[in-house]
C-alpha cells in the first residue's frame, strides 16, 4: 500500500509552503499601506511629483522605512517558498537567486535614506540610489528567467504569458526612463506605475502558490490509495 506524501501543516490548514506564500501576498500590501501612511502625514507631498524614497523625510518617514525593511524580508521568505514548490531548470534557480538580491536591495533602501531634495550628496544617499536602481531592474529580470519553468509546470503554465507581458513592460519602462530628463516632473507617478506592475506580479504568483499549497493539504487528507 502506498500513501500520498502528507504536507506538514503548521498553522491551521497552512503548510510551510502556504505560510511562505502568505509572505509574498503580504509584501506588496505592507509596502502600499506604509507608503500611504507616510504620504498622508506630509500635506505638501505629491504622489505624482515626489519619489517614494523621499517619504523618509516626511513626519512619519520611519513608517515607510519599516515598509521597505519588511518588504525585503517578506520577499526573501516568499522566494524560499517558490524554490520549495517549483523544481526548475538552471534559469529558474538563477532567477530565484536574483529575487533574493532584490529582497536584499529592498533592505538596503530601508536602511539607507535618500538624500533630501536640494541637499548635498552623501554616501548614504548614494547607497540608496544604487540599491533602488538595482531593485527595479533586478525584479523583471528575475521574473523573466523564472518564466520558462512556469511554462513547463501544469499548475503554473497559464501565468506564463502574463509573466512575459508584465515584466517585459517593466523592462521597457525602465529603458524608456534612460531617455527622459533627470528632473522628471512626474517621477513619483513613474515609480508607482513601475512598482504596481512588479508588485502585482508578485501578488498573483503568491496567491497561486497559496492555492496550490491548500490544494496539496486537502489532497493529503484523502484516504490512502491501495496498489
Amino acid at each position: 500500500m502506498s500513501q500520498i506524501s502528507r504536507p506538514q501543516t503548521i498553522l491551521g490548514p497552512l503548510s510551510v509552503h502556504g505560510v511562505l506564500a502568505l509572505t509574498g501576498i503580504a509584501a506588496p500590501v505592507v509596502f502600499a499601506i506604509t507608503n500611504l501612511v507616510a504620504a498622508f502625514s506630509a500635506p505638501n507631498y505629491s504622489f505624482i511629483r515626489d519619489s517614494i524614497s523621499s517619504l523618509a523625510w516626511t513626519p512619519l518617514g520611519w513608517v515607510q522605512t519599516i515598509g521597505f525593511l519588511f518588504m525585503g524580508l517578506l520577499v526573501e521568505c516568499f522566494t524560499i517558498g517558490l524554490l520549495l514548490n517549483i523544481r526548475g531548470v538552471r534559469e529558474f534557480k538563477v532567477g530565484a537567486t536574483i529575487m533574493v538580491f532584490f529582497g536584499f536591495g529592498a533592505l538596503l533602501i530601508g536602511a539607507f535614506h535618500t538624500d533630501p531634495a536640494g541637499g548635498p550628496s552623501t554616501l548614504e544617499g548614494t547607497i540608496h540610489r544604487v540599491a533602488a536602481a538595482l531593485v527595479f531592474w533586478l525584479f523583471p529580470i528575475a521574473c523573466l528567467l523564472i518564466a520558462p519553468t512556469i511554462r513547463e509546470k501544469p499548475l503554473w503554465k497559464d501565468l506564463f504569458v502574463y509573466t512575459i507581458v508584465a515584466n517585459g513592460f517593466a523592462l521597457a519602462f525602465l529603458i524608456a526612463r534612460i531617455g527622459l530628463p533627470s528632473d522628471l516632473s512626474w517621477f513619483g507617478l513613474y515609480e508607482r506605475i513601475l512598482a504596481f506592475d512588479e508588485f502585482l506580479w508578485l501578488e498573483i504568483i503568491a496567491i497561486r502558490l497559496l492555492r496550490i499549497s491548500l490544494r496539496q493539504v486537502r489532497a493529503s487528507k484523502k484516504p490512502a490509495i491501495a496498489e
